[in-house]
């Protein structure tokens, strides 16, 4: 099986993640427009189970616009965001993609927040595009 290593910028923690993600998204509400420093954020949704973290993590949490919870774990010395759960989707971890460091590691399928997306980005899903 597969496994495959997320880390943030300076590799002191790091997420390793089994086989499969269970959804590849990309969100574009504006707490993942800030958290990501871009026009969206390229997230890969997993099984607790199938993911293992490494190093040290700081962590914070935040209510959403829903009133559901958000919390997110980040490295004390760089501050890269290495995972995330959201009370929307128990059992599962949130690792953001590009901490994979592999431009090929897969496409969206599933776009989040749409009416919130900038206007001159192109994203192709397979899956129809979805309102957050």
């Amino acid at each position: 099986m597969e496994v495959r290593t997320a880390s943030c910028r300076c590799g002191a923690l790091k997420a390793k993640a089994q086989g499969e993600p269970a959804r590849i998204s990309v969100c574009h509400c504006l707490a993942c427009k800030a958290r990501s420093g871009s026009a969206f954020s390229w997230n890969s949704t997993w099984l607790e189970a199938q993911v293992e973290i490494e190093g040290d993590s700081a962590q914070w949490s935040r209510t959403a616009g829903g009133g559901r919870w958000c919390t997110y774990w980040f490295c004390p010395t760089c501050g890269s965001t290495v995972w995330y759960r959201i009370e929307a989707r128990p059992g599962m971890v949130t690792l953001p993609a590009g901490n994979f460091g592999d431009p090929g590691f897969g496409e969206p399928g599933v776009s989040w927040f749409v009416d919130r997306q900038c206007p001159w980005v192109r994203i192709e899903t397979e899956g129809p595009l979805r309102e957050g």
